[in-house]
């Protein structure tokens, strides 16, 4: 596993217990043996209104990053997911919508390989500039059908 995997885990399990979690980003960077930006980067890719956290910041001596995980049903989830995707989509960003997607049970493991295979950059053989939009509409279109 990657640093910014085992720090997302890390995040994700506190949730366990609550819906919402005060962290100290320099704490947890000490915890993992990395910079605090190494925090910072998990927290802007991983815990975005996009996948169904809102995160708060407060700077300086006592600062914090407040996560707040938003509890809604799987059809609410889906459409959160869908109205907060822009119009590009990276592939480490489908991957990271997918892992959220699987560990909230919201689709099963053929639908993530479905999302997965339908966005992968050997299918959309396009320029650069067009992949990422075409991923966006492609994953958009089948969670609407789900």
């Amino acid at each position: 596993m990657k640093i910014s995997d085992i720090i997302e885990k890390f995040i994700k399990e506190k949730f366990d217990k609550t819906e919402i979690i005060e962290i100290q980003r320099n704490e947890i960077a000490n915890k993992f043996s990395c910079v605090p930006s190494q925090i910072n980067y998990v927290i802007a890719t991983r815990f975005k209104e996009s996948q169904g956290y809102y995160v708060e910041s407060r700077r300086g001596g006592g600062g914090h990053i407040r996560i707040k995980k938003i509890e809604k049903s799987k059809s609410e989830y889906i459409l959160h997911i869908i109205n907060n995707i822009n119009c590009k989509l990276s592939t480490s960003e489908v991957d990271v919508l997918i892992s959220d997607l699987l560990t909230y049970s919201m689709i099963g493991s053929k639908e993530a390989k479905l999302l997965k295979v339908a966005t992968s950059d050997n299918v959309l053989q396009l320029s650069n500039e067009l992949k990422d939009e075409v991923k966006a509409r492609i994953f958009k279109n089948i969670l609407l059908n789900l």
